[in-house]
């Protein structure tokens, strides 16, 4: 349901990200339909949003845009079986010790998949087994947290399936962490994650609650222990101990056993609206514990990434995944630089002019191999952020570097989207795509540049 908001006579003054944080919360995507929905709509309100008045943005505030809970978009296209079809041809140059592509299914928990693997990277980086550990444990106690803020905080903070880097780093630190087999988080008679029911049932059960306390003014002891009992039907009990391997533990106890150090991993972004240097929290609604973010020049952030990878790190990747050239099924994600009608022959002019705004969008988009793409500037990235060009969508792993036929530099990316597609779950990403799309990266302390640690 949308809001009804009094808007302010300084409108014309106001900034928009912090309006809409304050005042829009985000549904979560039902469905994979509706993901795919949900990009076409982005997509148009990317291009459509800011000649629109200020009163019509208020009427959408209801759309989704910053939920980090992506699923993979359903594709009536056939599984590409030649890489070569798609115009590209990518060399891997250095691909790091990683565990297995997940599949997060119909959950919004790829923050959970992506932060959690990059923890279980560093222990395979330090010589230790490949592990695979529960997301469902790091996600039930992050909604059991998320639901105390909530009340707290009288229901005006997202509430949602979305979280970030941090959840894991907090929620590991605080609560543990168990192996997937003791804590499969399949209670409720599925074979793979599908949460859209169990959010829904949470948020509404929130929501009955902090009305019923309010009309009291008091709120019952009933409510959390009733909370954690919607989550124990679907989820199942959180185990206080365990017994793996012929060992018992706590969770507390198994993850320092295993080397988890949460505690020694921090989150980057690049954005000029804070100054350089400093921690601040960024301003998306799925960062509901307000986590802080180390702030660098844009090509500081992308050094540290790519010395983290060099010395065997892999790195969490929260990133838009909303755009034309972000191309799943095809294995790549690029930034197309837009088409420029003065360099256009005659023939290419007289057909572009007789072209709908829509058909000239997806002509750039058109990809068939290798193109010139946009060239990116910390004043264009900011502009991104700002305007709703670069949204918060997806968390995913970045294992590694690689090339194209032509010499061009790409990130190897782990998704949680599962292995049905061209390269069994990973993508290519461009350097461009990197540097506009990246909303921030989470990696060890000890991955980062001395120059970049001795401003901390």
């Amino acid at each position: 349901m949308r809001k009804s908001v009094i808007i302010p006579k300084s409108a014309k003054n106001i900034n928009l990200s912090e309006f809409f944080i304050k005042f829009a919360s985000p549904s979560p995507i039902q469905s994979t339909a509706e993901s795919n929905d949900f990009i076409l709509t982005l997509n148009i309100m990317k291009k459509q949003l800011f000649p629109i008045a200020l009163s019509s943005l208020i009427a959408m505030s209801a759309a989704p845009a910053f939920a980090t809970d992506f699923q993979a978009p359903a594709c009536d296209d056939p599984k590409i079986e030649v890489p070569d079809s798609t115009g590209f041809t990518f060399t891997d140059v250095k691909i790091n010790p990683h565990t297995s592509v997940k599949d997060q299914n119909k959950s919004g928990t790829c923050w959970a998949f992506s932060g959690l693997s990059t923890l279980e990277d560093n222990i395979m980086r330090k010589g230790g087994p490949e592990l695979d550990l529960s997301e469902m444990f790091i996600v039930r106690n992050a909604y059991i947290d998320k639901a105390k803020k909530w009340m707290r905080m009288n229901g005006e903070i997202n509430f949602a399936q979305g979280g970030s880097f941090a959840d894991v780093v907090e929620m590991s630190k605080l609560y543990g962490a168990v192996p997937e087999e003791v804590y499969a988080g399949l209670e409720y008679g599925e074979k793979k994650h599908a949460h859209y029911e169990m959010a829904e049932a949470l948020e509404a059960y929130l929501k009955a609650v902090y009305k019923r306390g309010a009309k009291d003014k008091k709120l019952s002891t009933a409510w959390l222990p009733g909370y954690i009992g919607i989550l124990d039907a679907y989820l199942g009990k959180a185990p206080e101990t365990f017994t793996y391997n012929g060992r018992t533990y706590t969770p507390q106890q198994y993850a320092k056993e295993i080397g988890l150090e949460p505690e020694n991993f921090i989150n980057l972004t690049s954005y000029t609206h804070h100054p350089f240097y400093t921690w601040f929290a960024i301003e998306i609604p799925d960062n509901w514990m307000w986590s802080q973010s180390f702030n660098v020049p844009m090509e500081e952030m992308k050094k540290s990434v790519d010395e983290a990878l060099e010395a065997g790190y892999t790195v969490m990747w929260a990133a838009d995944v909303s755009e034309g050239g972000f191309k799943w099924r095809k294995g790549y994600a690029v930034l197309p630089d837009a088409k420029d009608e003065k360099n256009m022959d005659d023939t290419e002019l007289s057909r572009w002019v007789k072209l709908s705004d829509k058909d000239r969008e997806d002509s750039v988009y058109d990809i068939k191999g290798p193109v010139k793409e946009k060239e990116v500037t910390q004043e264009s990235r900011q502009e991104t952020f700002d305007n709703y060009q670069t949204t918060d969508d997806h968390g995913m792993v970045i294992v590694g570097t690689a090339t194209d036929q032509e010499g061009n530099r790409y990130y190897k990316v782990k998704n949680s989207w599962d292995t049905n597609q061209l390269y069994d779950g990973y993508l290519y990403v461009s350097e461009p795509y990197f540097l506009e799309k990246t909303i921030g990266v989470g990696l060890h302390r000890d991955a980062l540049p001395k120059s970049v640690r001795s401003k901390m």
